[in-house]
């Protein structure tokens, strides 16, 4: 990743640190993940390390729980502004909860497909998924929500 995607030098020591995290994670047990969220000034938020082993909770994803945290702390505006630096980039669950929390961007240092090399049999089996069905009737509780 050249240094343009990442801010730079700041954005270096951003994913440094989120490495670091991770190392600090699988030290505690917990599998290797970690992550920073930095604000629009580039002062550092929050930082977080996956606990998912040692709190039992298969969502304990550090990117998961900075965007509970933003979602819960920070203003719109402030939140638009933040850059998430996170050692691995995000699961599907994370990226859900990044985008509903209103986090700025996200600069990761190991692609999924990379992770994904690292792991026996390369990564989690796809679950199927079957739909839509019913859509006549799922609307009704939607409709008119979004506004």
């Amino acid at each position: 990743m050249s240094s343009g995607n990442t801010a730079g030098a700041a954005g270096l020591a951003g994913l440094r640190r989120a490495v670091e995290l991770a190392a600090e994670a699988r030290a505690a047990g917990n599998p290797p993940f970690g992550s920073l969220l930095v604000g629009p000034d580039g002062v550092v938020l929050a930082e977080e390390r996956n606990t998912s082993l040692t709190d039992d909770d298969i969502t304990a994803h550090p990117e998961l729980k900075l965007a509970r945290w933003a979602a819960r702390s920070l203003s719109a505006e402030v939140a638009a502004g933040t850059t998430m630096f996170t050692s691995c980039q995000p699961c599907g669950m994370c990226v859900g909860a990044i985008e509903r929390s209103g986090l700025g961007r996200v600069v990761f240092a190991l692609s999924t497909e990379q992770l994904n090399a690292l792991k026996p049999g390369g990564g989690f089996a796809a679950v199927p998924q079957e739909g839509p069905a019913l859509v006549e009737e799922a609307v009704v509780p939607v409709k008119g929500y979004y506004r």
